[in-house]
């Protein structure tokens, strides 16, 4: 009996022994084919370069598939770097001028607006067109608003007719880029040094700019641009100019009280094509609000 149960116990032994051979043999041949497997693909990625670039753009492909999306709420690291947006302190005292007084009156931030005051500079060197003409131009055409919009699908600062002036916005992009503020600046410039070389003198170049060049009048808009330029000239020399300047009471009459800038207008005036005078618009009615801003004096 005792025999009967060594001998099993060798068989098993010798069993187990060959089970545990057989499985180290394969798991080394295994182990052997993978090695192999490894060694003929850095052969073949690094003989054929764009295996290799498919191989990166995969592996980065799985691991940003794997990173953790970010919260709702979390800014972008970047947004800074797309905000347009300067610090005023950092402008020439005479553009910082132009900025804060802008920025009070339109009560728009002075961050964007000195940018806009420092691109209007700039332009205005290159374009030998005063700065604070253009400055004057986006005050009554949008009020600063980049994203304005009239019936007639002027757009942006300077209320260019985009799907008129279309092709400038090529360079940028498209059309879109009408409500990027420089962008739109350096077309509405474009469009303004087009209409006055056609009509050979600044105000006449207005009265193109904002399409009544055919009409008997302009609805008072060369007056309120060339006035707002004026008192930025002013602004921009130094000059202690009020943001807005209410008009004389009638004699026996009880002052009325007056806001503290004047009613942006909802309606801007768009701009046309200079060379197409079927464009041309008729001009926008004159609000009390746009009557007292004519009727103020000139500063």
């Amino acid at each position: 009996m005792n025999q009967v149960l060594r001998a099993g116990m060798q068989g098993l032994r010798t069993f187990a022994s060959d089970v545990a051979d057989g499985f180290f043999e394969i798991v080394h041949n295994g182990f052997a084919l993978i090695g192999l497997a490894l060694v003929f693909i850095v052969v073949a990625v690094a003989a054929r370069p764009d295996l290799q670039r498919a191989g990166e753009q995969e592996l980065t492909a799985w691991v940003e598939s794997r990173k953790p999306a970010p919260a709702p709420t979390d800014p972008a690291p970047n947004a800074v770097e797309r905000a347009t947006a300067a610090r005023p302190e950092e402008l020439p005292r005479q553009q910082a001028a132009v900025a804060y007084w802008l920025s009070r009156k339109y009560r728009v931030a002075v961050e964007p607006l000195s940018v806009l005051v420092a691109e209007a500079y700039t332009i205005g060197r290159q374009t030998k067109l005063d700065p604070t003409l253009i400055l004057a131009i986006m005050a009554v055409e949008s009020s600063f608003n980049p994203f304005a919009q009239s019936p007639v699908g002027a757009q942006g600062l300077m209320q260019v007719m985009t799907r008129v002036h279309g092709d400038k916005y090529e360079p940028a992009g498209g059309t879109l880029a009408a409500f990027d503020p420089i962008t739109n600046l350096r077309v509405g410039v474009k469009v303004l040094q087009e209409c006055i070389s056609r009509a050979g003198s600044l105000e006449g170049g207005l009265r193109y700019y904002v399409g009544a060049a055919n009409l008997g009048d302009d609805g008072g808009y060369t007056v309120k641009v060339m006035a707002e330029h004026d008192r930025l000239r002013q602004v921009a020399s130094g000059r202690a100019v009020p943001v807005f300047t209410p008009p004389a009471p009638a004699t026996g009459a009880p002052a009325a009280p007056m806001p503290t800038q004047p009613t942006p207008r909802t309606q801007p005036i768009p701009v046309v094509a200079p060379a197409s005078p079927d464009e041309a618009k008729p001009p926008a009615q004159n609000t009390p609000a746009t009557v007292a801003l004519l009727e103020q004096p000139a500063l």
